[in-house]
């Protein structure tokens, strides 16, 4: 014959207990539980119109948030373009000058009258050209870090301020 197995008895707190020892440590109070169902429903009514304020106060901060935020973004889109812009034409300018230099390198080379003086007439010109390339490049990334700057700046104010408000 088959044995049953056996049962083992648990010491088992009450769940009330367990999970919540602040609730199992202090007896409910008899001034706190509604004694009608009028003052019940007063009750919820008042917590619901509570929770109705607080969200209405939370949906108007999060417009107000978001409108700013789309502030800042404009604000950064248009320093962007802005900065582009500037960049653009300072490359314009720099390959205008740079095509301007070659052409009168080559009518200089026309009117050399020997080896030499093409050689040094184009060593000139190389070392001319470095160092203007040079300075073209300084000044583009001068621009393109001016321009990250204030495109970046609107954005990051608003990012401080919305965890500032957050917090």
């Amino acid at each position: 014959m088959a044995t049953a197995p056996k049962k083992t008895a648990l010491s088992v707190a009450p769940a009330e207990t367990a999970v919540f020892p602040e609730v199992a440590a202090t007896p409910p109070s008899s001034a706190s539980a509604p004694s009608t169902p009028t003052e019940l429903q007063e009750r919820l009514r008042a917590a619901a119109e509570n929770g109705l304020a607080e969200a209405r106060s939370a949906c108007v901060k999060a417009k107000v948030a978001a409108g700013e935020t789309a502030e800042a973004l404009e604000t950064s889109y248009a320093a962007a373009r802005a900065g582009v812009v500037a960049i653009n034409a300072k490359a314009l300018e720099s390959l205008t000058a740079n095509v301007e230099a070659n052409l009168d390198f080559v009518k200089s080379a026309f009117s050399v009258g020997g080896f030499a003086d093409f050689a040094a007439l184009q060593g000139e010109f190389v070392r001319a050209r470095f160092e203007a390339i040079a300075s073209q490049v300084k000044a583009i990334g001068e621009l393109a870090q001016k321009t990250a700057v204030d495109s970046l700046e609107p954005i990051k104010a608003q990012v401080a301020k919305s965890f500032k408000l957050a917090l």
